[in-house]
């Protein structure tokens, strides 16, 4: 895979205001901005061509979760001052817009991206969809169809760079397996047996892995995080009454959230997992990449 560059501009000069954002040789651009600032994008002209968007914000049911709606509108700035009147938009609380730099997308073209982009988030399941429906692709000549594809790609690759993870796809089995890269990792306490990996970025536990059922009576991080895994059947009942089991390989942004999610307790993730074959905590390990690298010192409290 080749190097990109991702070109973002701070249009206020501030990290988390108003950006824009482009790849080299795309004639996609990206508008990434808080809610708060619709008033202030509305004035850029970008805001008035055919696109599709992206209204995130904290799941009120699980605010560890995020929730999300994706739409498209012939001019997007009239459908985000529609979806601001809307009260079942609360939730929404920054934006990202996609339109494009020639002005070349046409309705059915972003009826068309409108439709993936649902499609892609329903499969990853990272986020609540607001969407109440998937709308069908609309038909397209076999020529649009491969440049909305590339169009989307552009758009799956610049999503997370902008802060947006719903996209991000679990690992693959095969994927997990060849990892060459990180080594295997266990727990094995508290009668549960787990295996997890650390795949670009994300720790990932093993479909297959066992999780603790009760949870102890100090245990008060990422409950609402299992609770919506057990939901979504991503944990499901074990063979016996006090395991739960990983139906399917699942993220986490660190060591502790997953140890934790399999302990049902407060946990140090980083002393939790061993390495399979030298029984190393992933803390050490981690420390022994970062001297082999140079950095002297590396062990951390």
């Amino acid at each position: 895979m080749h190097g990109k560059t991702i070109r973002i501009h701070l249009v206020d000069g501030a990290p988390t205001g108003v950006r824009t954002a482009e790849i080299m040789n795309w004639t996609g651009h990206a508008l990434v901005f808080p809610r708060a600032k619709l008033a202030d994008v509305a004035k850029r002209s970008e805001m008035r061509r055919t696109g599709i968007y992206c209204l995130v914000g904290p799941d009120p049911d699980n605010p560890m979760r995020e929730r999300l709606y994706i739409g498209e509108g012939d001019s997007v700035l009239t459908r985000l001052g529609l979806h601001d009147k809307d009260e079942t938009r609360d939730f929404w609380t920054r934006t990202v817009v996609f339109v494009s730099k020639d002005e070349n997308l046409t309705k059915s073209h972003a009826r068309f991206l409108e439709s993936r982009l649902i499609e892609l988030a329903r499969q990853t399941g990272r986020a609540v969809m607001a969407n109440a429906t998937s709308p069908p692709r609309p038909p397209l000549p076999e020529a649009d169809i491969a440049d909305m594809n590339y169009f989307l790609d552009q758009i799956e690759m610049m999503l997370p760079v902008l802060g947006f993870s719903f996209l991000q796809r679990a690992p693959e089995p095969a994927i997990v397996e060849e990892s060459s890269d990180s080594p295997l990792f266990t727990l094995a306490r508290v009668g549960v047996e787990a295996e997890a990996r650390e795949i670009d970025g994300e720790f990932v536990v093993l479909k297959g892995s066992t999780a603790r059922k009760q949870g102890t009576p100090s245990w008060d991080t990422y409950r609402g995080l299992r609770d919506a895994l057990i939901e979504e059947g991503k944990i499901v009942e074990g063979a016996d009454t006090d395991t739960l089991v990983f139906a399917e390989n699942v993220s986490f942004s660190s060591p502790s959230a997953a140890a934790t999610i399999v302990r049902a307790s407060n946990a140090n993730g980083r002393l939790e997992w061993k390495v399979a074959s030298t029984g190393q905590t992933y803390r050490d390990w981690q420390a022994t990449r970062l001297k082999m690298a140079g950095v002297e010192d590396a062990q951390v409290e």
